[in-house]
């Protein structure tokens, strides 16, 4: 029974669906990047679906999906926003903020599983915005002053260029979870952590 219980933790299904996630994320670059104000870290559309991922796979899924992304980068690939791949962006400007799409998408997973059964759009943006944006940044400002020399206070004005794309990217990635849950509601993680349970407890 030990043995079942344990191969459950990774169906199929779920192995599916985090590779959809992190090829989603990468998709998300393609559009390009561009910076303003002189600002060493780019603008891009992944940290969409680092929101999307995380809402939608919940906490540990939405990680997985994030660490299969970034392990693909580090290889060689140029999955990042504007072609960028390799151990070299891991120690550029932007390395604090992929290191923070981790806990940011599995931040947003936690809060949206706990959100109950039918989470209202308010409550989406706020997980979004929690995970998606201030751990992002919480962990992006100080390796960005670091690797760039500049003071954290600086970094941190630079970074007030992303605020009002994030903002609108939280809305836009908790309409779509909200419509996505709403025509598929296995698609809840809350559904998806009780069915979970409930298959263990067999």
């Amino acid at each position: 029974m030990k043995n079942a219980g344990r191969k459950r933790r990774f169906p199929t299904g779920d192995l599916a669906r985090v590779a959809v996630f992190a090829a989603l994320i990468a998709v998300l670059g393609l559009p390009g990047s561009f910076n303003v104000f002189g600002n060493a870290v780019p603008i891009t559309l992944q940290t969409l679906g680092v929101m999307l991922a995380g809402a939608i796979l919940g906490t540990w899924r939405a990680a997985l999906a994030v660490v299969v992304l970034l392990v693909l980068v580090a290889a060689g690939l140029p999955l990042l926003a504007g072609g960028r791949g390799g151990l070299g962006v891991f120690a550029g400007p932007s390395a604090g903020f992929l290191i923070g799409w981790i806990p940011g998408a599995a931040l947003t997973g936690w809060l949206v599983e706990r959100a109950g059964r039918n989470p209202g759009t308010a409550q989406l943006v706020l997980a979004c915005l929690a995970g998606g944006v201030g751990v992002v940044y919480l962990f992006g400002i100080p390796v960005q002053a670091v690797v760039t020399g500049a003071s954290l206070g600086t970094t941190a004005w630079f970074a007030l260029a992303f605020v009002p794309g994030d903002l609108i990217k939280a809305v836009l990635a908790a309409v779509v979870v909200r419509g996505t849950q709403r025509a598929y509601p296995d698609a809840v993680p809350t559904v998806y952590r009780e069915r979970l349970r409930a298959g263990r407890m067999h």
